[in-house]
């Protein structure tokens, strides 16, 4: 399998394999659910025969997700989400380990897309998608390579977006668990893994410091919650940005002060994306920001800051430090771009904490044996996360940190069923 391997993979350099065994080992060490999931994978063998293709994120904990799958009986073939999130160290250990990567950082212009199609290519039966990238090609200009696909599991907000505009047409062609929507995905990962991770990018990227500057987060989603909570920690004066007035009035109650991104522009020190939108920081924001205003963002895509508008202002563009882009005005303003306006916190920095990553990836794990298992029935629609893997997630992440909860009596189950009691 490993010869396979690497006969078939495309990645920078299988050298690098000893350094990115050292990082997904040390990944794993801190992945107790995930631990424990495989040990069941490798005694029922839930896919065995099958072939499974990973579209995320590829560094180490990532890499330690496809292990657990290969572990599970799957010929793993995977490949990157982010031209600046792949680590091809890691991608080199897992060639070693025998399964197949077709990913490399920061590939050449439109590579990223035939490297994902060359995942699907693989013909695998089942997928684990970010962004909607391997949807999007399923559905667009490689229709074909569906027939061979029973279902998958999507990660993120954009994809699941994605996802239900497929089924609203109804024209969604597989059946897909949307983790992201899973309470220990948006409760856990979103809030406390891009809280600190995104901040980890900024901060490691800069080396600037956050106290006493203002922060604007542009959306107060659970990506934004985590993001103004982290800010506030850090000592940051901080401003929310919202459509949602629901959201406004609670981003207002928990003490951040709310306006419109007009309003913020000319006051952020550092302003954060977490929307999921286009465009949402643009040309009129730009024209009033104060020199040296530092932007990034936290969606998937490069279109929550509008790159065209900025150039369109620029006399010069440079790169200033690594992952940090110098946009200097007409005018003279110097405004700076973090990591190409990517996923800031994988682009700029290692990602979420591998305790967060623990949880997600253990729904991933048991969402896609899910749809192994019921991908007849799910039929082509995108279901949510079965609230028992939820739970399930929950009740191991709790047992590998030693605390133990209360649980219903039989009279207290009764009665909270009966209303005549």
């Amino acid at each position: 399998m490993s010869s396979l391997a690497k006969q078939n993979s495309i990645i920078a350099d299988i050298n690098l394999a000893p350094e990115g065994r050292l990082k997904i080992e040390w990944a794993a060490a801190h992945m107790p659910v995930l631990n424990r999931i495989r040990e069941q994978f490798e005694q029922d063998q839930p896919f065995k025969g099958l072939k499974v293709s990973v579209c995320l994120h590829l560094e180490a904990k990532t890499a330690y997700l496809a292990k657990v799958i290969q572990a599970g009986g799957a010929e793993v073939t995977i490949t990157g989400s982010n031209p600046l999130s792949t680590q091809d160290d890691v991608c080199a250990a897992l060639v070693e380990d025998g399964i197949t990567v077709y990913a490399k950082y920061q590939p050449a212009p439109g590579e990223l897309k035939a490297l994902n199609i060359k995942a699907l290519e693989a013909e695998p039966d089942l997928i684990i998608d970010d962004g909607g990238d391997l949807a999007t090609i399923l559905h667009g200009e490689r229709p074909e390579l569906l027939k061979t696909i029973r279902g998958g599991a999507e990660e993120t907000t954009t994809g699941i977006i994605k996802l239900r505009s497929l089924e609203n047409e109804g024209t969604l062609k597989l059946p897909m668990i949307g983790v992201n929507d899973a309470f220990c995905k948006s409760l856990f990962d979103n809030r406390y893994g891009t809280g600190q991770s995104a901040w980890d990018g900024i901060m490691r990227t800069t080396n600037l410091i956050v106290a006493g500057k203002t922060v604007v987060v542009v959306g107060y989603g659970w990506c934004g919650k985590g993001m103004a909570m982290r800010a506030r920690g850090l000592g940051a004066n901080v401003i929310v940005t919202e459509i949602d007035p629901i959201k406004a009035v609670e981003a207002h109650m928990e003490g951040f002060r709310v306006m419109t991104m007009k309003e913020a522009a000319p006051l952020g020190d550092f302003f954060i994306t977490v929307t999921g939108n286009k465009a949402v920081i643009a040309g009129e924001h730009f024209d009033v920001m104060k020199d040296g205003a530092i932007l990034s963002n936290a969606g998937h895509f490069d279109v929550e800051v509008n790159k065209p508008d900025m150039e369109e202002r620029s006399e010069s563009i440079r790169t200033v430090r690594k992952n940090i882009e110098e946009y200097q005005f007409k005018d003279g303003r110097k405004i700076y771009l973090l990591a190409e306006g990517r996923l800031v916190n994988l682009g700029a920095a290692d990602g979420h904490p591998a305790e967060i990553m623990d949880m997600t990836f253990a729904l991933q794990a048991l969402s896609l044996r899910y749809v192994n298992e019921h991908y007849e029935e799910i039929g082509n629609h995108m279901i949510k996360v079965p609230f028992e893997l939820d739970e399930q997630v929950a009740r191991y992440k709790l047992e590998s940190m030693g605390i133990q909860i209360d649980e219903l009596s039989d009279m207290q189950k009764q009665y909270l069923q009966s209303w005549n009691v």
